[in-house]
């Protein structure tokens, strides 16, 4: 065979090469990602001057697809494989010289590689698009759950609150009639003090459905995360949990209602004190960006399960064992926060614990 039909006959199986890699990644399944690059690796081993001798190696990070084991001293050609313009992988071939040691990789054959690698890297630009449009449409499907979920629990709370002032009135009147008789007074005291406890579960409740009164100005945060920290002093040490503050300067204005600021600050530390082990360290940070200021708070407790990501700010929802919570803590953090126009999200930390990031615009 002559050069020109060598020559001819390698474009061929290049152009194959690349048609088959083409199909392959237009038919990929995305939850078998392994199966297509396996497959492309073989389609491109079949594509070389020298296929028995040629074995091709893809790989990154989190996965290595290869026809067979070899070493990356001997003869080799590599091409990037680009992840929005960030390499995050490569492909290798291994030309095996054992027998014949002046053949080599063609030229041509560098410049398939570079084609493959563009069209894997395309590929997992795509399967990243996916992922992102997934977890941005489950964060949408759980903001308008939780968004009903503040409609109806407005609806709740407006309408026990006329039951809840009319038991504690008349309970008050009848006590001032009964005070002679020291049982009743003892009975009514309890159920003024359940009305007082169930009322204050309505407040809460309202805070979720952002249906509390704001009287909002301009506030340094740092002071007020201080402030929290000095008044929870003891808990800490009670607790034996210790504390780090990560400030971006000592000042970070903001505009929110400082109470609720307050309230923002002290249940999400109580909640990070509470799944802390004993001599963990809760993490405090604040800091800017161009147009929030962003508090994180983190712990080195268990952090959440998967299953239980999406219930973390519903009234009512608890993982804290009977009677130790009302599961309204992060309902109403999360209530306040949407009430300034700010976002919180619950993530599970990479080796232990939880944190809980809360954007809050800046004071303009």
């Amino acid at each position: 065979m002559n050069n020109t039909e060598s020559a001819l006959k390698e474009r061929i199986k290049e152009l194959t090469c690349l048609y088959e890699v083409s199909s392959i990644i237009a038919n990929t399944d995305f939850e078998f990602i392994e199966d297509t690059l396996k497959a492309i690796a073989f389609s491109l081993k079949k594509a070389f001057q020298y296929p028995e001798k040629t074995d091709v190696l893809i790989k990154s990070d989190t996965w290595a697809i290869e026809t067979n084991p070899f070493s990356e001293d001997h003869l080799t050609i590599t091409s990037s494989i680009k992840i929005f313009n960030e390499v995050n992988g490569k492909i290798i071939a291994h030309l095996n010289t054992s027998e014949i040691e002046e053949i080599n990789f063609l030229k041509e054959e560098q410049s398939l590689l570079d084609n493959v690698a563009l069209k894997i890297g395309n590929l997992f630009e795509r399967i990243e698009i996916q992922k992102n449009e997934a977890s941005l449409k489950r964060q949408m499907e759980h903001a308008d759950r939780l968004s009903i979920l503040g409609e109806i629990t407005a609806g709740i709370a407006h309408e026990l609150n006329t039951p809840l002032a009319n038991i504690l009135g008349f309970s008050e009147l009848l006590k001032d009639d009964l005070k002679s008789d020291k049982k009743a007074v003892s009975d009514l005291d309890k159920i003024i003090q359940n009305a007082i406890f169930s009322r204050e579960v309505v407040k809460k409740l309202m805070f979720f459905a952002c249906e509390m009164p704001q009287e909002k100005k301009s506030i340094n945060l740092v002071p007020n995360i201080k402030n929290a920290i000095k008044l929870l002093d003891t808990t800490f040490k009670k607790e034996q949990v210790n504390y780090k503050l990560i400030f971006e300067g000592d000042e970070l204005w903001l505009r929110a209602d400082s109470v609720q600021l307050t309230q923002i600050i002290f249940n999400l530390l109580i909640n990070a004190i509470y799944f802390s082990p004993k001599n963990g360290l809760v993490t405090i940070g604040a800091q800017s960006s161009k147009k929030d200021i962003i508090l994180t708070i983190s712990d080195e407790g268990e952090g959440f399960k998967e299953e239980d990501m999406d219930k973390v700010f519903q009234p009512f929802f608890t993982t804290k064992p009977q009677g130790d919570g009302s599961g309204l803590g992060l309902s109403v953090v999360h209530g306040i926060v949407a009430s300034h126009q700010g976002s919180i999200v619950a993530k599970n930390n990479s080796k232990k614990g939880a944190t809980f990031i809360i954007k809050l615009p800046k004071d303009s």
